[in-house]
């Protein structure tokens, strides 16, 4: 199984930097998160280390949504968020896949995002979709 002895989440796998574990597999560790956007925020990370998610090997990956499905129905919250980033622009902080389960109790309390919809013409999409689908 892939590790990186810098990896401060594979130094929680391993039991070098403490935490809050929640839940844990043979390919899956799940922990509270300790700088948390609200109550309850909990991270779901594959053992197996990898920066993005297309660094993963799919059998690593199968079980992380349930898990993280898990921790929402645990944690009570009727809404909340399933996050996963990849990459600095798109906020990811430490280089080690992983899923954020984000309580959303109130306006003020848990993930605050714009969705800065756009307006492609049908000859965009259609571009998108054909650049898509070729690579599938």
């Amino acid at each position: 199984m892939a590790t990186d002895a810098n990896c401060i989440f594979c130094k929680i796998i391993a039991g070098k930097i403490p935490s809050k574990k929640l839940y844990e597999t043979d390919k899956t560790f799940a922990f509270l998160d300790i700088g948390p956007i609200a109550p309850k925020h909990c991270l779901v990370i594959p053992k197996y280390h990898g920066a993005k998610l297309t660094d993963i090997p799919d059998e690593h990956l199968q079980e992380l949504l349930p898990i993280a499905k898990k921790l929402a129905k645990a944690s009570g919250a009727e809404q909340y968020n399933i996050l996963q980033n990849n990459g600095r622009l798109a906020h990811q902080q430490v280089d080690h896949v992983h899923f954020h389960m984000i309580p959303k109790p109130s306006e003020e309390s848990g993930l605050v995002i714009g969705w800065p919809t756009q307006q492609p013409t049908q000859e965009a999409l259609q571009k998108a979709y054909d650049e898509i689908k070729e690579k599938l």
